[in-house]
C-alpha cells in the first residue's frame, strides 16, 4: 500500500513517463503531481482529463455489456477501468482507482510514445491503482 506521492514516484519509474498526477474527476483537481505536465500546466491539465473521464464513467455507452461478469462489489459504481489517448508522440493513460467510497479519482500518465511501452505502462498503472491508499 502506497500513498499519492509514492505512487506517482513509482509511475515516474516507468521508461517514458514524462508526467503523471492523480486526479479527482468529479472536482477536476490534481491531488498529486509528478515530472512535466501536459500543456505545461498541472490544474488545466487535471481539469481536462477529469472532463474525459467523467464522461467516460458516466455515460451508459461506456458501461460493459449486459449479462457480463462485472459487479460493482467493492462500492464502486463506475464500470470504467482506464482510459487510453493517443497522438503522434504521446500516450496519455486514465487508470480508475477503486475506492470503497465514491471512487472518484484516477491516475493519469503522461508518456512519450517514441520510448515508452503502452503495455507495460497499462499493467503497471493498473497495480498502482490497486495499492493506492487515500485518506
Amino acid at each position: 500500500m502506497s500513498g499519492i506521492d509514492e505512487c506517482l514516484l513509482e509511475a515516474m519509474k516507468l521508461t517514458g513517463a514524462r508526467g503523471a498526477a492523480v486526479v479527482d474527476w468529479t472536482s477536476g483537481l490534481a491531488l498529486g503531481t509528478a515530472g512535466e505536465s501536459p500543456g505545461g500546466d498541472y490544474e488545466v491539465a487535471a481539469a481536462e482529463a477529469a472532463e474525459l473521464a467523467r464522461i467516460a464513467a458516466e455515460y451508459q455507452s461506456f458501461a460493459p455489456a449486459a449479462g457480463s461478469d462485472w459487479s460493482g462489489d467493492s462500492g464502486d459504481d463506475t464500470p470504467v477501468e482506464d482510459l487510453i489517448v493517443t497522438n503522434r508522440d504521446s500516450y496519455h493513460l486514465l487508470q480508475f482507482v477503486r475506492t470503497t467510497f465514491d471512487s472518484s479519482v484516477f491516475l493519469h500518465l503522461w508518456l512519450a510514445r517514441s520510448d515508452g511501452n503502452l503495455a507495460l505502462a497499462r499493467i503497471r498503472l493498473r497495480d498502482l491503482a490497486r495499492q493506492l491508499v487515500l485518506g
